[in-house]
This record gives C-alpha cells, structure tokens and sequence, in this order.
C-alpha cells in the first residue's frame, strides 16, 4: 500500500474529484485545498469517498492569497494543481479568469519552491493553451504539444478561457525551470463522463444543453476526453519518473453534429436539435498527436462511451430526466 501523501489543489472541481478518488484507491494520503471546506455541497462526495475518513484532509486555500499553500503542501511528495475556473459568461476576463489561473499558479508553485519534500508537480493546463494560434486547422494537420496559443490571438478574438490557461501554463513553465522545479502538465480537450460532484460543470454543460430541448446545436469542432482517462494522466505522470513536458488528452476531435449523431443512436426517443445554429460551413476537424499520453499508459475511452456515460451520469444527478 503506497503511503504517500499529495496535495490536490481545488478538489471538489470535476476532474480533481476523481483525481482524489483515484489517489485515495491508490493508497495516498491527500491533502486536498477547496474553497470553504465548510460546505457541504464543496465537500461531501469527496468526505465520502472510500479511504477519506483515514487519509482526505481538507483545507481552505484561497488562489489569490500569496503562501495560502504553504501549509498544505508542507510534507508532501507530489503536488497537483488543478484550481482554475472554466466558465463561458464573464464579465470581467482578468479577475474571473485570468488573475486565478495565473496569479494561483504562481502562487501554489511558490508554494513548492518553499518546499524540500515536493518531488514533482503536475499541472492541470488545458488544449487551451495549445491549439489557438490562428494557424490553419484541417484534416491533415497535426497538433501536437510543441504548439503553443499566441495571447495575443486570444486577446483579439476575445478568448479569456484560452488566454488564462496560456498565460497560467507559460508563466509555470518559466517558473520552474528557474527554481528547479520538476513539472508535467496535462492538457485535456473538452472533459466529459461521469460527474461525482453535486454541480454542473461547464464541460458536461455541453453535452446536457443537447439533451435538454435546444433547437440547435453549436458550429464547433472540438477535442473530447473522458474524465476518468484524465485524472488517471495526472497520476500516471507523477508516478512515472520519466515523466516530462506536456502531454495532450483528447480521445476524439468532432464536431458538436457528431455528438447529436451519438445521441441518436443510444437515445432514439431523446428530443434532440434538428439543426446547426448558424449556416457557415462546419470548421474543419484535425488531428491530435495523443503518442506521449499512450506512452504514459493512458487508455483512451471511446467519444460513443464518454457521451453516454455523460448522460446516464446527468440523469442520476438529476440534471436530466426523460419524463
């Protein structure tokens, strides 16, 4: 029984979770940050998780507080960062987005500089910060991760999410290697499955608007994950001392008219949208070097699995219902 003990920053979040839920089936000891460790809508499904009452310990940490996670992570091996909000309607990018993800990371990282113990941090990025660049996406080209979104792309084109997560990633990047940090991050597309946590998170969002009555669907292409592939990346890349960069998760790249395809097949009575929101031509799919994740162990779940998975996990949330 592995008896080390990892912090995870922003637990009660979709895919830290089952990050924790992982960690703990593996044996490790958590120290886990949320915001109020006094709510219970924040706490009790990670309180309850099996191996929590012996080795989940909760703290409050703010992002934005400098040496908010000294505490935490003092004595720790491992640390995994993955507070950062992901939400669509913002009204101020730089303190709704921005300032947390990179102010928080440079905050928890500071944190580890402090701290001997720590052996590796992995770090929650995103595709966000690969994939927007304004290079051409089509069918033959490859991202892999030597791609890097260019902020200022972001800015124009008004992407706060992407532009947090790039900025967050670059700025962790430098950090490091001018402290000696060893570092991994993992950079999943749109994650989706099963939800353990009582709120709906931006990512499942997607699949529910679908599902619930929408006339349309978005003209998107995007990357999808399944959750539990991800949180898995996060243990794997720490646990594998060769470990190193970047490491890009996306099981399947489609357009959002491939998800309501799925849908149909698996759920034939399901009201689903008839059409696209707007008639310009569907962008492009691409492909995604996913080589270095499979080197690291991870297999990748089915988009058709990941959706209804989604869906039945809706249901049982009751965030869905067919009557």
């Amino acid at each position: 029984m592995v008896t080390k003990t990892v912090c995870v920053t922003g637990a009660s979040g979709y895919i830290a979770s089952w990050l924790v839920k992982f960690l703990l089936q593996r044996g490790y000891t958590v120290k886990a940050t949320v915001r109020d460790p006094n709510d219970p809508k924040k706490t009790d499904h990670l309180t309850s998780l099996d191996g929590a009452k012996e080795r989940l310990h909760l703290f409050k940490a703010n992002l934005l507080e400098e040496g908010a996670f000294d505490a935490v992570v003092d004595g720790c091996e491992g640390v995994f960062h993955t507070a950062s909000p992901f939400y669509h309607a913002v009204k101020d990018p730089q303190a709704e987005l921005i300032d947390p993800a990179l102010k928080g990371t440079l905050n928890v990282l500071g944190s580890v500089a402090k701290t001997p113990s720590i052996r590796r941090v992995v770090l929650t990025s995103s595709v966000a910060a690969v994939a927007f660049n304004g290079k051409p996406r089509a069918p033959e080209v490859v991202v892999d991760e030597t791609w890097w979104s260019d902020p200022d792309f972001c800015r124009e084109s008004q992407l706060w999410y992407v532009l947090s997560k790039t900025l967050a990633e670059d700025a962790a990047w430098k950090f490091v290697k001018e402290k000696a940090i060893d570092m991994v991050t993992i950079n999943p597309a749109m994650v989706i499955g099963s939800l353990l946590q009582p709120t709906l998170n931006t990512s499942c969002a997607a699949v529910l608007q679908l599902i619930n009555g929408a006339e349309t669907y978005p003209n998107a292409t995007l990357g999808w994950v399944n959750v539990k592939d991800v949180a898995l990346a996060h243990i794997l890349a720490f646990e594998n001392p060769s470990a190193n960069g970047r490491y890009l998760m996306v099981e399947a790249v489609a357009h959002y008219s491939e998800l309501v395809k799925i849908l149909r097949e698996h759920y034939p009575t399901m009201k689903l949208p008839e059409k696209c929101v707007d008639d310009k031509p569907f962008p492009p799919k691409y492909q995604v070097n996913i080589e270095r994740a499979k080197q690291l162990g991870v297999e990748f779940t089915p988009l058709a699995e990941n959706i209804k998975e989604t869906v039945e996990s809706l249901k049982e949330k009751k965030f869905y219902s067919d009557a």
